[in-house]
């Protein structure tokens, strides 16, 4: 497995070029520059079907949102698949900075860094050998919740993750997709990956292979001691359609968490990396 075709200084660029588009919330310009970004990457690689989901959703005060889900399919013929999804979006504004709460979001880590791992592995996997499983890219919209703002909205919920569960059958009419992995907030610095309980829970054995060869790979980055409390997150709605999931993620960002400091240069190529090549070893492991 060539796992150096996997650059975490490549990956960093996606992130530079998706920092162009802030703020990417929903209802925002760069949200559809975002999608129309992503569109375009993903058909310069050898996925043989880029396509949307789109709808409306409807908040509690009415207001109607346009949203999408990206969808990249990797020899959509063979039945047996995995998911491996991120969110796109970010907030609106960065409501944790105590100088500046209504300043743009930039979202380096906390979306972009997902974006980058799975469209840097896009592009490794147009140069590789086909993997014995079929591969759905996912980027999911609305992970942020309809008011934008994460964890500042008390009432937060996902959009994209769940409508897209609840419509699995237009992807997959025969089967389920046998399992998926989800990645988020995964580039910084001081990248300490654990596992997430709920994970834990409804996919223990992916998490021991994606860990197993986590620690192989990047052991600095990786512990098996996991979490102390569970974090909603895309998983969520795939695990609850009976989809064995598990999210990669490093909740712990402070000081930069949702503030105006979300930037580049509190991302590192090496965390970048050590997802990145650990993800593609996960892909051809069977």
């Amino acid at each position: 497995m060539q796992l150096e075709l996997w650059d975490g200084q490549r990956a960093m660029s996606w992130i530079a070029d998706l920092l162009r588009f802030t703020p990417r919330a929903i209802d925002t310009p760069g949200h559809d520059e975002a999608i129309d970004y992503i569109k375009a990457e993903m058909g310069k690689t050898s996925a043989d079907v880029v396509t949307t989901q789109r709808w409306t959703f409807t908040d509690r005060s009415g207001k109607p949102h346009a949203m999408t889900n990206i969808i990249a399919r990797f020899q959509p013929a063979n039945p047996h698949r995995v998911i491996v999804a991120t969110h796109y979006d970010s907030i609106v504004r960065a409501y944790r900075d105590t100088s500046n709460p209504d300043g743009p979001m930039p979202g380096a880590n906390n979306s972009a860094s997902g974006v980058a791992v799975l469209l840097e592995t896009a592009r490794v996997l147009t140069l590789l050998p086909k993997p014995a499983i079929g591969i759905d890219m996912v980027f999911f919209d609305g992970e942020e919740g309809p008011k934008a703002l994460g964890a500042g909205d008390p009432e937060w919920m996902a959009i994209g993750s769940p409508y897209f569960a609840e419509h699995l059958h237009d992807y997959y009419p025969a089967q389920k997709p046998e399992k998926a992995v989800v990645f988020d907030m995964v580039c910084d610095k001081d990248l300490h990956l654990q596992p997430e309980p709920s994970s834990l829970a409804d996919a223990p054995g992916e998490v021991k292979k994606f860990w197993t060869a986590g620690m192989a790979i990047a052991p600095k980055a990786f512990s098996t001691r996991s979490t102390s409390y569970p974090i909603s997150d895309d998983h969520t709605a795939l695990n609850g359609a009976g989809i064995p999931s598990f999210l990669v993620i490093d909740f712990d960002y402070e000081p930069y968490f949702n503030t105006t400091q979300d930037t580049i240069d509190k991302c590192s190529a090496d965390s970048l990396q050590a997802v990145g090549r650990t993800l593609l070893q996960y892909l051809y492991l069977r």
